[in-house]
């Protein structure tokens, strides 16, 4: 089992930055794959940026060059640096863990971003 909670969410104006935070506990050894997604009202979710267990990173187009993600092991975090926020990243924002074996996917509460024009 994984535990994940997600913080550092509320509300920026266009151009700002945000750092959300995913703090992990649990079977940390066994994940492969962390990721953030998020979600607006009326849409599926989406990938935002993903972590490979070997560092690799992966970004939807919408973010590249503006988000940053990155993890701390030490401190058992994974974090998204937002920069240059626009109105249309306004989203809940979810953490998300992949093990692959057993094939198991955990989620986090979600935190809320809100950019203002």
């Amino acid at each position: 089992q994984v535990q994940l909670v997600e913080s550092g969410g509320g509300l920026v104006q266009a151009g700002g930055s945000l750092r959300l935070s995913c703090a992990v506990s649990g079977s940390i050894f066994s994940i492969k794959v962390m990721g953030w997604y998020r979600q607006t009202p009326g849409k599926q979710r989406e990938l935002v940026a993903s972590i490979i267990s070997d560092d690799r990173t992966n970004y939807a187009d919408s973010v590249k060059g503006r988000f940053t993600i990155s993890r701390d092991n030490a401190k058992s975090t994974m974090y998204l640096q937002m920069n240059s926020l626009k109105p249309e990243d306004t989203a809940v924002y979810y953490c998300n863990a992949f093990i692959p074996t057993p094939e198991i996917t955990f989620w986090g509460q979600g935190t809320q971003v809100t950019v203002s024009s």
